[in-house]
């Protein structure tokens, strides 16, 4: 964590640039969450074209770059140092420089480091463009199969049992379903507490997410825990359906049920 004295001087810093000429625009890009190709044609245009991509992580973006055939400079942000790497690209916004702030997968700011930087655009006059695209959250949404009007994102789950348990327990009280990260070492834990609590419940764990072995497992806790294979060292995204889609998700099985049963017509 940054220390009192660094912040004030990141903060210093941040103010002390003249703006006596263009200041340069933050473009917010999404990339892809797992497929290379998932990526929009704005996006890899902007990317190519950008001064510098401020990138959560410089490796994975440089594959992503490398694959596209694109050329460009990549400076690294987060997840340390945050207070001084964002008053070092705002100086550089403020002198004209373009930059394009990216995830390591998926869109900016949704679990991953960059309001810093981007609040500090607005503050100080600079434009800020989002370029949307893929998110996990909204992939793992789509091929759930639950009722979602409305849905809460909870973030990326604790590793503690206990801690576990009560993100859960809340989440069960809710309307819609509740989508959430973790690891997959403490897929397990999830499952087992999901079980004892509400084993009726739908939830879904989807990981490798538009990858060749993407892997989307849907049922009651205890019909994905049998169903699961190793998660060890992969991201997880889970889908827990709301209290309000139970009962129609119970009736939305027993439609598809008797749609496969019946006999359809063909000309």
């Amino acid at each position: 964590m940054p220390t009192k004295q660094s912040q004030q001087n990141a903060g210093a810093a941040m103010t002390s640039v003249s703006r006596s000429h263009r200041s340069g625009t933050l473009y917010v890009v999404a990339v892809p969450i797992g497929h290379p190709d998932d990526v929009t044609v704005r996006a890899l245009r902007i990317l190519s074209k950008v001064d510098l991509i401020a990138s959560e992580d410089p490796k994975v973006t440089q594959q992503l770059l490398m694959h596209h055939s694109i050329r460009a400079t990549v400076t690294s942000y987060g997840p340390r140092n945050l207070q001084e790497k964002a008053a070092v690209l705002l100086q550089r916004l403020q002198q004209g420089i373009h930059v394009a702030l990216v995830s390591d997968c998926g869109s900016p700011l949704v679990s991953d480091p960059g309001h810093l930087l981007v609040a500090a655009a607005h503050t100080h006059g600079i434009p800020v463009v989002p370029v949307p695209g893929p998110s996990a959250i909204i992939t793992a949404l789509t091929a759930a199969g639950l009722p979602c009007d409305s849905f809460y994102f909870l973030g990326h789950l604790p590793s503690a049992s206990s801690r576990i348990t009560q993100r859960l327990l809340d989440s069960l009280k809710r309307n819609g379903p509740t989508v959430a990260f973790c690891t997959g070492r403490v897929v397990a834990r999830i499952l087992k507490s999901l079980g004892d609590s509400a084993p009726q419940r739908s939830v879904v764990v989807a990981y490798d997410l538009t990858k060749p072995n993407e892997h989307i497992i849907r049922g009651t806790a205890g019909e994905v825990s049998k169903k699961l294979s190793s998660t060890r060292g992969r991201d997880v995204t889970l889908v827990l359906a709301g209290k309000d889609g139970t009962e129609s998700d119970d009736q939305d099985m027993r439609h598809a049920q008797s749609l496969s049963s019946r006999r359809i017509k063909t000309r």
